[in-house]
């Protein structure tokens, strides 16, 4: 097998990106970027150390000044921050809305674009966000956008909450879903869109592993991994 290649997957919240790029890694033995996980240690350093969210300075130093990793252990994938294993954490619904303000800022972004394609200059990475096939990684070897209706996406990020131990309804993700997609794909810088040359594939009706298996016979298709 041919090493060195990149991987994007994008899409909206809830469409099923993080888990199917943890799987699909695995199953390439490929690293996971899990991008998003890095603007929410952002978001976490800062409100554990009081900073004004709304000053993208204060952020922006914040962003500047911790050390974001990722560690493969007993099949999982932890996240950590500064050496700490934030992997629960970075799921807080605090985070989840103070991570949507501090990933709009473009001093952050830089900051995160850089240390992004510094992972990828490795190689074999499956990386996982909203720019990565637009912004990140503009020449990847491979780009995936997913999709997934409103309601489907609002019952998976339920599910995952609750599995956490926290407490959400549908009801209550269907509007915090509508609010992230307006923003998302609105903001001025990255946007949330799908690369031209992407692969869109829509997760509503199909399970987790299909979704996987779909995208790593395109994987094998295009990339003639065999």
């Amino acid at each position: 097998m041919k090493k060195g290649f990149i991987i994007t997957i994008d899409g909206p919240a809830g469409s099923g990106k993080s888990s199917t790029a943890r799987l699909l890694a695995s199953k390439l033995d490929f690293l996971y970027l899990d991008t998003g996980a890095m603007y929410r240690c952002v978001a976490l350093a800062a409100l554990d150390a009081g900073v004004d969210l709304k000053n993208e300075n204060a952020v922006g130093g914040v962003a500047g000044s911790v050390n974001i990793d990722f560690l493969h252990a007993d099949d999982e994938n932890k996240v950590l921050l500064d050496g700490e294993d934030v992997s629960s954490r970075i799921r807080e619904p605090r985070v989840d809305s103070a991570s949507s303000l501090v990933s709009s800022y473009r001093i952050v972004r830089e900051k995160m674009v850089d240390l992004q394609r510094k992972f990828g200059a490795k190689g074999d990475i499956i990386a996982e966000g909203r720019d990565m096939g637009t912004v990140v990684f503009p020449d990847a070897d491979l780009k995936i956008f997913l999709v997934a209706d409103l309601e489907t996406r609002a019952r998976r990020r339920c599910l995952q909450l609750n599995d956490a131990g926290i407490e959400s309804s549908i009801e209550e993700q269907t509007a915090s879903l509508s609010s992230r997609d307006m923003f998302d794909s609105n903001r001025k810088f990255s946007p949330l869109e799908k690369a031209p040359d992407a692969v869109e594939i829509d997760t509503s009706n199909i399970s987790l592993n299909e979704q996987v298996q779909k995208i790593y016979d395109v994987v094998v298709r295009r990339l003639n991994l065999e």
